[in-house]
């Protein structure tokens, strides 16, 4: 992966998806944008494999598609944490609000 970039502005980086060259403008750092490439090019060789014919853009929308998929699920589990945590806060201050009656 290459980078070109000036100080002030976002950086344009150079790398390879399943070989296909791309040019990415950004404010991440070169350390996560390497992470990023890294890990679709697992996401595409695995689906690349798992194709019948090696087709690139079945491959891609493969990947989207499990990204989308991977995405969904986490917000999915990262609402209902939230509404657990909402609903427990809501208890503890329920219960504190009750003692501070009981005190009086």
């Amino acid at each position: 992966m290459t980078e070109k970039s000036s100080k002030n502005s976002p950086h344009t980086f150079e790398f390879l998806i399943a070989g296909v060259p791309y040019k990415l403008r950004t404010n991440h750092d070169e350390f996560t944008v390497q992470e990023l490439v890294e890990f679709i090019n697992l996401k595409m060789e695995h689906f690349l494999r798992a194709t019948k014919n090696g087709s690139f853009q079945n491959a891609a929308v493969l990947t989207a598609m499990n990204l989308a998929e991977e995405l969904l699920f986490l917000k999915k589990r990262a609402r209902k944490e939230l509404e657990r945590l909402e609903e427990k806060t809501l208890k503890i201050s329920m219960d504190l609000e009750n003692s501070k009656i009981q005190k009086l």
